[in-house]
């Protein structure tokens, strides 16, 4: 079963996030890379991007498929995580801590009311 984390929000597409402050930290969840596979190549927005929530803009390819991850909220792209460009399996091995994505400044914080409690995702992938 899925490790969920109780101080996260989640996206129906399996996108995660994690709040400070006016900025949030967006990777992938443990099922959604568990699903994947083996994931060999991530590409991830550029800073300065604005992107809005449902917008693709990040990619992972595993071994079986690529598949375009989805911001779960609007903003302006803040920070990349380089880690996960060099060394790809940090996505697999740490979806919720090493292997995030980017930051993101909140454009619009009600936007997060729209996301899934961990217990709503874990309803949904059926936990």
């Amino acid at each position: 079963m899925s490790n969920i984390p109780s101080d996260l929000k989640y996206a129906k597409s399996h996108e995660w996030v994690r709040v400070s402050g006016d900025t949030a930290v967006v990777g992938i969840t443990d099922h959604a890379q568990a699903e994947l596979t083996d994931i060999v190549f991530v590409e991830l927005p550029a800073v300065g991007r604005q992107v809005k929530a449902g917008e693709a803009c990040a990619v992972v390819e595993s071994v079986k498929t690529a598949s375009d991850i989805y911001s779960p909220v609007s903003g302006e792209i803040t920070a990349v995580n380089q880690a996960v460009v060099d060394n790809p399996a940090l996505v697999n091995t740490a979806p919720d801590s090493d292997g995030w994505f980017y930051k993101i400044k909140l454009s619009n914080a009600a936007e997060l009311n729209a996301l899934l409690s961990p217990a709503d995702y874990k309803k949904q992938i059926g936990g």
